[in-house]
């Protein structure tokens, strides 16, 4: 206790107090400010206003122990948060399943959440039991210890686990890092003053100004220190959970039926202009189905974009919406394309497709704001483009046989020709997708009352004999094309136009659209039309028009289908796209067989090269009587590569002898001073010291020499290989 002022031991608590809340406002990132302010400076005051009074000296200046502490602040904080953080859950009656999901949960569930994550209690309480415990133990350490700065390590503490949480969340720390650096600069300046140093404000009112410029600095230079890689963050390493409820039906096995009942209204908008609603992204397929490989991941509101793809296309523009759920069945949820925000309906959001989802199926009535960047193309953004080959294309490419299929479908040679003949002369990808799609245009006819239905068969048929088919015909026939002409193809149900009444727009069942999305590097996916022109519900004297977006888009297409461009302008065209074998086919026996033999070769040879090795470095260790031990087994090792086996009858010496005889004079040389360390430490009172541990093991290396020059590399490789070689001689 010695060394501090009692006065800058108090004062210092104040300091503690602050660093414990900046630290808790780092997770601003995760919450915002509103809902961690509150919280952040409860859990910095009031543990330190308990220890202040449950730590003061007593009798001879001694504090008084410290499990009181320990146990009431324990007890206060269980209060405290009970009647704050908690407050909902007490009132629910559900306090201790809040609390025990809080405390052991509550950081998964951040981890697996897009950020800013929703001010709920059990989360909240992360915030509050870390500033607690870091106030609390930064204000004991400034009360029981001498040292100048550590009580701010606490907060520290707490400032790791907020960056780490908040590592992908909107805003900047910067700010608060700069304070952090003035509350320790001042912390370490209320704890510098000897008790007889002189007036205790005299180094405080020097060295105030000096921290308040040091912190200054630091929120100048923060945002211009050259960071040489991405942060840490540990949501990769978490993988996200799905959604409490899937919709059991496809959004893609509904069109039929919303065709046939086009003037329901399934949701309304109201928006200062109209966009195409994307539902459901639905990127895999088995031969029968399509569905969603979607990764849903809870958030708040925010909806981060896709960091490979950061500013494809370079123009955009921002639209916010008014969405009120009617008639819609299921949980995706509508949303222009690449939503950034939403409010008011707790939802899961795909950040790679830009897909939303509800937990349960939004009630009619329900209403939301979502914020989307739409993007905006133009015929400059396809020049040039590339198809794309990373991992998730590839994925895209899959035609596979079908559940059960023991052979190739016979409809795919069929679709390889037909998508061959629709974009020859193609000498580009962006080319090759817009030439399918107008093809399509061309080819069949729309029809609301063909039989639904997008597998292999049904798709046949439309091609081949019926030529007549609604949205999910055509998307799904130009998806399995494309991938049948080495274009990555997925598909996407929404809805373009509606009817405007008053101020919204009522999107009606007719409203529904399905279309195929092709990958390019660089631009990610692009949307392409093969509907026939006369299935714009738009052309309707009630109906609104898409949007000046999608127009532009389809514009731009054209352009490029039309274009003639040499064959040295772009890539070459694809090949038909790998197809999977069938999912039933078992790996041959032999292949099997063979693999585990190699193994088993492989392990045995490592084994037996590897155990020499081991148990050299363990001879050659311990104490030197252990290690000259060591050295005369090594060096009968060495006697025995050479082929010459020694009794175990034989005594030291005649084991020499015997090794000179058989290897040479030089051997032998050798090997006598050897067996006299032996024998001295066996026999002689007095034990041995690490010289002559020394002196034994080269004595031992110099033999082994002399054996791999007498009996050769080959040899000695031989008998390694033997199985004694694992055990020892």
């Amino acid at each position: 206790m010695s060394g501090i002022r009692p006065a800058a031991r108090y004062a210092s608590l104040a300091v503690t107090a602050a660093l414990a809340a900046v630290a808790g406002l780092a997770f601003h990132r995760v919450f915002g400010y509103g809902p961690v302010v509150p919280v952040a400076a409860v859990a910095a005051v009031v543990p330190t206003l308990l220890s202040a009074l449950l730590s003061g000296p007593r009798k001879k200046g001694r504090p008084w122990p410290l499990w009181p502490s320990l146990v009431l602040t324990v007890a206060a904080w269980a209060g405290t948060s009970a009647l704050t953080v908690l407050r909902p859950a007490l009132s629910a009656g559900t306090l201790p399943q809040t609390l025990r999901d809080g405390v052991l949960n509550g950081w998964k569930e951040i981890l697996t959440t897009l950020l800013p994550a929703p001010a709920e209690p059990r989360l909240l309480l992360v915030v509050g039991v870390l500033v607690w415990a870091a106030a609390f133990a930064a204000a004991e350490t400034a009360l029981r210890t001498s040292r100048r700065a550590l009580p701010c390590v606490p907060a520290l503490a707490v400032w790791a686990v907020a960056l780490l949480l908040g590592v992908d969340g909107p805003g900047t720390n910067v700010p608060l890092a700069a304070g952090t650096v003035v509350l320790v600069a001042v912390l370490a300046l209320v704890r510098s003053g000897e008790p007889d140093a002189g007036p205790a404000w005299r180094p405080i009112a020097l060295g105030v100004p000096s921290a308040a410029v040091l912190g200054l600095v630091a929120y100048l230079v923060a945002p211009v220190v050259p960071v040489a890689a991405d942060p840490y963050d540990p949501r990769e390493q978490v993988a996200a959970p799905p959604p409490l409820q899937r919709d059991g039906v496809s959004p893609l096995d509904r069109v039929g039926g919303w065709l046939l009942r086009p003037d329901q209204v399934l949701f309304t908008v109201d928006a200062d202009r109209p966009e195409i609603q994307r539902l459901a992204v639905l990127d895999a397929f088995d031969g029968v189905t399509w569905s969603s490989t979607a990764r849903f991941v809870p958030t708040g509101s925010r909806v981060p974009e896709r960091p490979e793809e950061p500013g494809a296309p370079e123009r955009s523009h921002t639209t916010t919406q008014r969405v009120t759920i009617g008639d819609l069945p299921g949980v995706w949820v509508p949303a222009p394309d690449r939503p950034r925000r939403v409010e008011g309906l707790p939802v899961v959001a795909d950040p790679a497709a830009g897909t939303l989802a509800a937990a349960e199926p939004p009630a009619p009535g329900s209403s939301y704001t979502v914020t989307s960047v739409v993007p905006e193309w133009r015929a400059e953004d396809l020049e040039g483009a590339r198809v794309a080959r990373d991992a998730e294309a590839r994925a895209a490419l899959k035609l596979p046989w079908g559940p059960g299929a023991a052979k190739e479908p016979v409809q795919l040679d069929e679709f390889e020709r037909f998508a061959a003949a629709a974009t020859r002369g193609a000498s580009t990808g962006v080319q090759k997708a817009a030439m399918l799609a107008e093809y399509l245009k061309r080819y069949a006819k729309y029809d609301v009352t063909a039989a639904p239905g997008h597998g292999y068969r049904q798709i046949d048929y439309f091609l081949a004999e019926g030529r007549r088919g609604t949205p999910e015909h055509f998307a799904a026939a130009y998806a399995l094309l494309a991938r049948s002409a080495g274009l990555p193809c997925r598909l996407v149900v929404g809805f373009s136009g509606g009817k405007r009444a008053g101020g919204a727009v009522q999107v009606r069942a007719g409203d529904v659209m399905v279309w195929p999305e092709v990958k390019f590097e660089g631009l990610g996916w692009v949307r392409f039309n093969p509907l026939p022109d006369n299935a714009r519900r738009s052309k309707d004297s009630d109906a609104v028009a898409a949007g000046e977006s999608a127009q532009s888009l389809e514009q731009a297409q054209k352009n490029a289908a039309s274009r003639q461009q040499g064959p040295g302008a772009g890539e070459k065209p694809g090949k038909g796209a790998a197809r999977t074998a069938a999912p039933d086919e078992p790996t041959p026996w032999w292949v099997l067989a063979s693999i585990a033999g190699t193994a088993l070769v492989l392990g045995y040879v490592l084994a037996v090269l590897i155990a020499p090795a081991l148990r050299t470095r363990r001879r050659r260790a311990g104490p030197p009587a252990e290690r000259i031990a060591g050295a005369w087994r090594q060096a009968l090792d060495h006697l025995a590569d050479a082929g010459l086996g020694a009794s175990g009858a034989l005594t030291a010496q005649e084991v020499a002898r015997f090794g000179g005889a058989g290897v040479g004079a030089a051997a032998q040389g050798e090997l006598d001073p050897l067996a006299e360390l032996v024998d001295r430490t066996r026999f002689a009172p007095v034990p041995p010291d690490a010289a002559a541990a020394d002196r034994a093991w080269r004595h031992t290396d110099a033999v082994g020499r002399l054996v791999t020059a007498k009996a050769g590399r080959l040899r000695r490789l031989r008998r390694r290989l033997h199985p004694r070689s694992l055990t020892g001689r």
